[in-house]
């Protein structure tokens, strides 16, 4: 039997201040709704996401997985029975887009949990530092007896740190039945899908909860919450890295994109930011105050301090990208070096070159990109500008404060410079 994962995302996030819909605020600078969707396609067979009326960034984000609208926003069963077409007989989970860091590992277990088959509904549960008025999880001879809203609940049942962290698993035909009998009679008059604890119980079935990590079921409600759920996720990227093998000189500075990828015996030093698709390969070193982001730096390589690796920058084995420098969709060989205060963009420069401090590719005339191409073992020297297209042969020498035109074959020595003339002083 296939199962799924239903994502509810309708929210419009008011406490955000924002234009943009709440599950479409980044953490580690991937969207709160894609977050939960990269866990759940690794767990579930098929994944679809509730939006709310007009919201085509949503589904964008939601691409390629089938999207359903609730066109009115009565409630969270309300939403959920948006998707009960596609329920099917497996297993159905539900979970909300403002509880973006819920984990593969977390999502199988409630898969796991429901497939021991005591329980007919599986609640996802947290044990948070501060319970707060989160609804409390009152559990009877092991199982979920009920559900009580903080402000309904009476000082014992307050004193319960067992808390409602929001998701849950049933099997589809089930979920169907209960979110049936749903009812709004309640003060806001929507339908609460957190009644399905009673209605279950009511028909003789077991309700099991899972005791999540907190860091991974904190809700995100405002922007004080969306930064506290960060810290949390950049405290786990921190101790993952470290713990697979990656030196943090002063882990507490350093920040990480959810798909960051380093290898083995990189060295990271403080202050360095990894944007969104970067990867290190074993044994580079990024030194400090270093920004990198969609790039690839290959094993050995040196980058920093104060280097900024921007979109499409393919830095090779053992090469050097110094302080004050800026590399954008440029591929740099094996062994290049550009030791500072040089601007590459869209060039490719072979194995063994040297940039020296100043030079420049000049890649855009106004209207378009160009590119330079440099051969290996080529010499560039201080304050040259290269204006695009052009190319520079292997084993070439540009001197200093040059500004080349044309190209430079191999092996050749390239002047671009006025001849200097000194006059007397007036």
């Amino acid at each position: 039997m296939q199962s799924l994962a239903v994502i509810i995302a309708a929210g419009l996030g008011t406490r955000m201040k924002s234009a943009l819909p709440k599950a479409a605020h980044k953490i580690a600078g991937r969207e709160m709704l894609v977050h939960l969707i990269r866990a759940a396609e690794q767990v579930f067979g098929r994944v679809v996401v509730v939006v709310g009326p007009d919201m085509p960034l949503l589904e964008k984000l939601a691409a390629p997985h089938e999207v359903v609208v609730q066109h009115e926003r009565l409630g969270t069963a309300h939403a959920a029975r948006q998707a009960e077409e596609k329920f099917g007989e497996g297993p159905v989970a539900v979970f909300y887009a403002d509880n973006p860091l819920v984990s593969v590992a977390t999502m199988q277990a409630l898969k796991d949990r429901l497939a021991a088959r005591d329980a007919g509904l599986v609640l996802l549960g947290m044990t948070p530092p501060e319970p707060g008025k989160y609804g409390r999880l009152v559990i009877e001879d092991g199982f979920v007896s009920r559900i009580v809203e903080y402000a309904d609940a009476k000082d014992e049942e307050r004193a319960i740190t067992f808390c409602n962290a929001g998701g849950l698993i049933a099997l589809g035909a089930d979920m169907a039945g209960w979110l049936a009998d749903v009812g709004n009679d309640n003060v806001k008059g929507e339908f609460y899908l957190t009644d399905i604890v009673a209605i279950a119980r009511a028909g003789g079935i077991n309700v099991a909860a899972l005791d999540a990590p907190y860091a991974e079921c904190l809700g995100v409600n405002s922007r004080a919450e969306l930064a506290q759920a960060e810290a949390l996720f950049q405290a786990a990227a921190r101790a993952a890295a470290l713990e697979a093998g990656v030196g943090l000189q002063a882990p507490e500075t350093v920040f990480f994109s959810a798909d960051t990828v380093l290898g083995e015996d990189v060295s990271v030093g403080p202050y360095v930011v990894f944007g969104p698709g970067v990867t290190v390969e074993a044994g580079a070193e990024i030194k400090a105050f270093s920004h990198l982001e969609g790039c690839v730096v290959h094993g050995g390589a040196l980058i920093g301090p104060y280097a900024r690796l921007r979109p499409g920058a393919d830095i090779g084995a053992g090469a050097h990208v110094g302080n004050f420098v800026e590399v954008k969709a440029a591929t740099l060989g094996a062994g290049v070096k550009a030791n500072h205060l040089t601007y590459i963009g869209d060039a490719e420069i072979g194995a063994g070159s040297n940039i020296g401090a100043g030079a420049i590719t000049g890649n855009y005339d106004g209207k378009n990109k160009h590119r330079t191409k440099i051969g290996a073992r080529a010499f560039v020297g201080s304050n040259a500008v290269l204006v695009a297209p052009v190319s520079v042969g292997d084993d070439a020498f540009v001197t200093a404060g040059s500004i080349i035109t044309e190209d430079v074959p191999a092996s050749m020595r390239a002047f671009g410079r006025g001849r200097q003339v000194n006059k007397p002083r007036k």
